[in-house]
């Protein structure tokens, strides 16, 4: 077992690797606008996950996924060959939800603030329910009888 110093080194260089193979390696037409975000690497360094974003619609995301699958072992010689390690991980590429999740927070974002808008609308013409200074005034302040 690695220790995590290790690890994380390891998966900082393979997140490198990767997307420099992508960016200026890998000739294929399939291959959409794609951003390598995250890499996690096993403790006995024998799997990395590389997490990816892709821009664009469903099908561009279909076709970029069809073509890591197919690129695969080439992208794994790439990183072995980079590492110098003894054991080359074998890779899996998983489709980060940071689009989706960002979406998701957005549209929250969205309905507290037209929820503030609301109360703000509905407090502007509110009015106290009692006096307008509910504290009690000392002896000497109050009007005499």
């Amino acid at each position: 077992m690695a220790d995590p110093a290790r690890a994380r080194k390891i998966a900082e260089r393979i997140k490198a690797l990767v997307a420099e193979y992508l960016e200026f390696r890998l000739k294929d037409e399939r291959l959409g606008f794609i951003t390598v975000t995250d890499v996690r690497v096993t403790g006995d360094l024998q799997h990395a996950s590389v997490f990816y974003t892709v821009f664009g619609d469903e099908a561009s995301r279909a076709d970029t996924e069809a073509a890591l699958a197919d690129n695969r072992g080439r992208i794994r010689s790439h990183v072995g060959k980079g590492l110098g390690i003894r054991l080359t991980p074998s890779l899996e590429f998983i489709p980060d939800a940071i689009p989706e999740g960002a979406a998701n927070i957005e549209a929250a974002l969205a309905a507290a603030k037209e929820r503030d808008a609301e109360l703000a609308r509905n407090a502007g013409g509110a009015a106290y329910a009692g006096d307008a200074d509910p504290y009690r005034k000392p002896a000497e302040d109050r009007p005499e009888e």
